[in-house]
Formats: C-alpha cells, structure tokens, sequence
C-alpha cells in the first residue's frame, strides 16, 4: 500500500541549464539602495516557478568581454584567465515573449557584482544562467513566514506577491532606515514589519532574531522562508524549529552573504 502523499511538501523540480547574453535597456532606482535593471535578450524557454529560484550572474574580469561559451558536464567552460566572478540572483520580473527579465541589485560594498550594478547603463552587457532548479512551496499552509534581510527582499517581494488571495503571510524585513523600505502589490493577508538597522552595519545587529522571537504567531501550520546573512538565517531556524514548534521540513533557511566573509553562500 503506497503512502499518501503530503500536499504541503515542497515540489523539487530541475530545469534545463543554458546561458544568456542579455543587454541592459532600463535601470531603475527602487530605493536608494536597491536598484532594478532590465535586461533584454533571447528567453526562450526560461522558467522559474519559485520565489526562492535563483539565476547566476556572471562578472568577467577587466578587459573581458562578456561572451557565452559551452555548458558541460561540470557547468560552463571558461577560458583560463576568463573565468567570470559568480553571484546568485532572484529573477524579479520576466516575460519571455517579450524577451526580458528584472533583476534588483543591492548597491553595497566594491564587490564585482556591486561594482557592474554602481556603473551598468543601458547597452551594458550580462551572461545569466539557469536557474537549474526550483523548490515550489504549495499554497496549502494555514499561514506563512518571512524572514529576511535587504538581500532577500527580491525573492520576499516576489513571494508575497505570488501567494493566492486570502493567504496569512507575516514578514519581518531587516533594511538600513526606512527609505529603504518597499511596498508590494498583492491579494495575500499580508503583516508587513520593517527592522531599520539606522546606519548599524549589515549583519551586525540581532533586530530580525529579536523580533521572531518576540513576535506572536497564528495557530495552524506554517512554511517558513528565511534568507540574507547567514548566521542570522541559522539562529532564526533554530529558533523556530527547536522553541516554537516548527516543522523543520518547512523551514528553509538559507545563507545569502556571511559577515566578514567574501564571497559567502550557501545555496539557495
């Protein structure tokens, strides 16, 4: 006798892998921190049916034209010396008829993806790939939770956007003061709380840990999607799963950046 299967499990999907030359057309400055790029090109057969989907950018070093180049079995073969820099990134927006996608970017630091997003104008090129898989949450929670930094904000924004009418969703979203902070457009039950660092430093302050923990949540089953620096993504999972009762399989936790750290993530 085959076991049910649960409706509230999460649905693993794989997709094709292919790399895109796009070129950028419009920049927008969402907030003073986040900027929006639109990039232009061929779409065909892009697919991202989750919030938390990621594709990758590719940066290629000074003097290095961004090209496509073959996808092997071990992922895209760069020459030496051309070898890009890779960063993950939520698609925001797409329509593949129309050959597009939106990107937000963080403007942070001088890191290379940063660096492309202080300085990308119209007609700059970007190489995108994937995204390779996607975990789908079903709509079939009693209530849902987010939990982020400024980095996580595409993929938060995207879900609360995504989730059905009616649906109870509770974010708590973690910006630099408040003219950081977004609004969204959606049919879902949304509680809506931003956390404003006020020029503390990213990652240095425990205002998203203090506020799950202080927070009252509904009764009934809950998914639960945190994301941004990831030793706060991690003591927010615990907490949830070890002293509020949380299922751990519906808990997602991933580590978008670790402070201090370059180049830090864990797959998300």
């Amino acid at each position: 006798m085959s076991e049910a299967i649960d409706p509230r499990a999460p649905q693993r999907l794989r997709h094709d892998t292919r790399l895109r030359l796009l070129t950028v057309t419009h920049v927008t400055d969402i907030t003073p921190l986040m900027r929006r790029f639109r990039l232009e090109g061929d779409m065909e057969g892009f697919v991202s049916p989750a919030h938390a989907d990621h594709i990758k950018a590719f940066f290629f070093p000074e003097g290095v034209e961004p090209r496509l180049v073959p996808v092997g079995a071990n992922g895209a073969e760069f020459a030496p010396g051309e070898r890009p820099e890779m960063r993950d990134y939520t698609p925001r927006y797409w329509n593949v008829a129309e050959g597009w996608i939106e990107l937000d970017f963080v403007l942070h630091g001088d890191g290379p993806a940063s660096s492309w997003a202080a300085t990308a104008g119209p007609g700059k090129t970007l190489v995108i790939g994937g995204p390779r898989g996607s975990v789908v949450v079903p709509a079939a929670y009693d209530w849902y939770l987010l939990v982020g930094d400024e980095t996580a904000l595409p993929a938060i924004g995207r879900r609360i956007e995504e989730l059905p009418a009616g649906a109870k969703v509770i974010a708590l979203v973690e910006v630099d003061n408040p003219a950081e902070e977004q609004s969204f457009a959606t049919a879902a039950a949304l509680e809506l709380t931003y956390l404003h660092r006020n020029g503390a430093p990213a990652g240095t302050t425990t205002l998203l840990q203090d506020a799950v923990a202080a927070r009252a949540f509904p009764q009934g089953d809950a998914y639960a999607y945190i994301a941004g620096e990831s030793t706060m993504s991690k003591a927010v999972r615990a907490h949830l799963t070890e002293t509020r009762g949380f299922n751990p399989e519906w808990v997602k936790a991933a580590g978008y950046w670790l402070l201090g750290v370059a180049d830090a993530h864990e797959p998300h």
